[in-house]
C-alpha cells in the first residue's frame, strides 16, 4: 500500500521547531511523527529557515518522495494506464486483477497489485464527483422498485410469496412512502400510484421513475417514450411522467438513498415477524413508515411529516374525486353509420358524424368507453350489458337523422301538445289525423309533416289553413298544403251548399233492407 503523505501542517510545525532549537526527539513528542519520518523532511529541506521558503517551494520540496502520490515519470505512465483501465473495467470478465497484469507485462518496473489498486481507488473518486441539488417544494416525485424484496405465507400452501417494494419519495422534505406489491405489472403499478398520492394528499408537477418496462416502452437519454398506462396517469391526475437516462441510478439519487433507508428503519425491524397476507404486511410496512416519517433528522429538530406540512403540503395539486383506473386502449375506424364497434362485447358507441371514416383511439373499462381522435375526447358513453348492440346520441347525429328519431319517438299525447301550442283548428286537424287510423302511430310522420308547415308559412297561416280543412269531410297533410301553397287560407271558410231537394229518384235507407 502506498504511504500517506503528511499533511503540510505537521511539516511546517517540524521547521518551526527546528528552527526553534528543538532535538528530533522533541519535535516527535510535540507532533506525534516518528523519528524517521522527521529526519526524512528535515534532510529534503537541508537546514533552509521556513520564513525563506515560499508555498510553492514548500510543497515540491515536501512531496517528492517515493512514499507520496507524486510519483514523476512513472506515476505518469500509471495515469495513461488508469484512464484506459476506467473504460475496460465494466466489461465482463474484466477485474482490478487483470487490469494489473496487462499494466505488468507493459511496464515491468511498475507499481505492485497493493499500491496500483490505491492509486486506481484515488483515480476513481477524484473523477466521481458529484453535485448538490436544491429540489423545489411539490416539484417532483421519486419512485422505484426496492432491490431487496418483503415476503408473506401463504396460508393455504403454506409458500413464502416473495413481493416487490414500491418506494417513492420527496425531494424537498425527503417524505417516504412504500408499499409491497405482487408484481411490476400494469395494474400493480397503478394501485402504487392511486395509494402514493393518495398518501401525499395532492399531485406534483412530475413523477420521475427509471426505465422499468411497466412504464417505459423506449428508454431515451432525451426522449423517453411512455406507456399507454403512463398518459392515462398523466391525464387523469394532471401530473407528467420523466425517465431517468439509462444507466444513471444518480439522477434519482434521493429515492435510491429512500431505499436503503427502508432496509434499515422498516425491513430490518421486521425481519423476524411472520405475515399471513400481503395486506398484514402492508399494514406492519406503513406503521413503521409512520414512525420512521416522524423521527426527527439527525442533527435537526424537523422531521420529514413535519417539513413536508410546513413546506410542500399545501403546493401539491388537488387530487381528481376519483383515484383512476386503468383502462384498455383500442385503435379502431369510425364506420360509416358514424359509430365505432369495441369487439370485446360487439357493441357499438356514437361519435359525432363528422368524424365517419377517422382513425380514433378507444378506452375502455367496465363502466365507460372513451373515444379520442388527435388526443381531444369526442364522445363519452356509459357501458352497459344490456342486449342492445347500439348507443347512439342524439347531438352526435345529423339533422335529418335527429329528425327521423325525434318522429320515431313521439307519443299521442306529444303531437296534440305542439298542435295545441298552434292553435285550436290545429290542435282538431292533428286529432283528426290521428284518429283516421286504428294504429295512431302509422299518422305520425304525416302529422309532424304538417306542423312542420308552420316554419315556411308562419302559425297564423297554418292555423288558417287547418280551420278551413276542418270545415270539409277530409283532413290530411297534403290538403293542408295546397292551401297555403294556393293561399286558399285567407278566403276562409268553405261555403255551405244548400241540401239538394228531395225527389223520387232518390233511395231511403229502407231500400237496403
Amino acid at each position: 500500500m502506498a504511504a500517506k503523505s503528511t499533511k503540510m501542517e505537521l511539516i511546517k510545525q517540524i521547521l518551526k521547531l527546528r528552527d526553534a532549537g528543538f532535538s528530533i526527539k522533541a519535535m516527535g513528542r510535540h507532533t506525534g511523527l516518528s523519528r524517521n519520518t522527521i529526519r526524512k523532511y528535515l534532510q529534503r529541506f537541508k537546514g533552509q529557515p521556513l520564513k525563506d521558503i515560499s508555498p510553492g517551494e514548500l510543497s515540491v520540496l515536501a512531496y517528492n518522495g517515493d512514499t507520496t502520490d507524486y510519483k514523476g515519470e512513472r506515476f505518469s505512465r500509471l495515469t495513461d494506464h488508469l484512464r484506459y483501465a476506467e473504460t475496460q473495467l465494466s466489461r465482463t470478465g474484466v477485474t482490478r486483477q487483470l487490469l494489473w497484469t496487462e499494466y505488468k507485462q507493459g511496464q515491468p518496473e511498475g507499481y505492485n497489485y497493493s499500491q496500483y489498486c490505491y492509486h486506481f481507488n484515488e483515480f476513481l473518486r477524484h473523477k466521481e464527483v458529484v453535485m448538490h441539488i436544491d429540489h423545489k417544494a411539490a416539484e417532483t416525485i421519486m419512485i422505484d422498485f426496492a432491490g431487496k424484496r418483503p415476503c408473506y405465507i401463504d396460508l393455504q400452501t403454506g409458500e413464502q410469496i416473495r413481493c416487490q417494494l414500491f418506494v417513492s419519495v420527496l425531494p424537498h422534505s425527503g417524505l417516504i412512502y412504500c408499499k409491497a406489491v405482487d408484481s411490476q405489472n400494469t395494474y400493480d403499478f397503478t394501485g402504487c400510484i392511486n395509494t402514493m398520492l393518495k398518501f401525499y394528499g395532492g399531485t406534483p408537477k412530475t413523477i420521475l421513475c427509471d426505465n422499468l418496462r411497466t412504464a417505459v416502452t423506449r428508454p431515451s437519454r432525451y426522449e423517453p417514450v411512455f406507456t399507454e398506462a403512463c398518459d392515462q396517469l398523466s391525464d387523469h391526475y394532471g401530473t407528467v411522467f420523466t425517465a431517468t437516462r439509462p444507466y444513471k441510478p444518480r439522477d434519482k439519487a434521493m429515492v435510491e438513498k429512500s431505499v436503503n433507508i427502508i432496509y434499515n428503519h422498516v425491513l430490518g425491524p421486521l425481519r423476524n415477524h411472520l405475515f399471513y397476507s400481503l395486506q398484514a404486511l402492508n399494514e406492519a410496512i406503513l406503521q413503521a413508515l409512520e414512525a420512521l416519517n416522524r423521527r426527527p433528522y439527525k442533527g435537526s429538530a424537523y422531521s420529514r411529516r413535519q417539513l413536508f406540512e410546513q413546506h410542500e403540503q399545501h403546493l401539491l395539486g388537488s387530487l381528481p374525486a376519483e383515484p383512476f383506473t386503468p383502462k384498455k386502449t383500442i385503435q379502431a375506424t369510425v364506420q360509416r353509420n358514424y359509430h365505432v364497434q369495441l369487439s370485446e362485447d360487439h357493441h357499438y358507441y356514437s361519435v359525432p358524424y363528422q368524424y365517419a371514416g377517422k382513425k380514433v383511439k378507444v378506452l375502455y373499462d367496465g363502466d365507460t368507453v372513451e373515444i379520442y381522435h388527435e388526443h381531444n375526447r369526442i364522445a363519452l358513453h356509459n357501458r352497459t350489458d344490456r342486449h342492445k348492440a347500439y348507443h347512439t346520441q342524439p347531438g352526435h347525429m345529423p339533422s335529418n337523422h335527429q329528425h327521423t328519431l325525434e318522429v320515431k319517438g313521439w307519443t299521442r299525447e306529444d303531437m296534440l301538445q305542439k298542435a295545441l301550442l298552434i292553435g285550436e283548428c290545429t290542435y282538431r286537424a292533428v286529432e283528426y289525423i290521428l284518429s283516421s287510423s286504428i294504429y295512431p302511430e302509422q299518422n305520425f310522420k304525416s302529422c309532424y309533416g304538417m306542423l312542420m308547415l308552420q316554419k315556411q308559412y308562419g302559425t297564423t297561416r297554418l292555423e288558417a289553413a287547418c280551420k278551413r280543412a276542418t270545415g270539409g269531410t277530409r283532413v290530411n297533410y297534403t290538403m293542408i298544403k295546397n292551401i297555403l301553397q294556393k293561399g286558399l287560407d285567407a278566403q276562409g271558410e268553405i261555403f255551405n251548399a244548400p241540401p239538394l231537394p228531395r225527389h223520387d229518384n232518390i233511395r231511403g235507407a229502407g231500400h237496403y233492407k
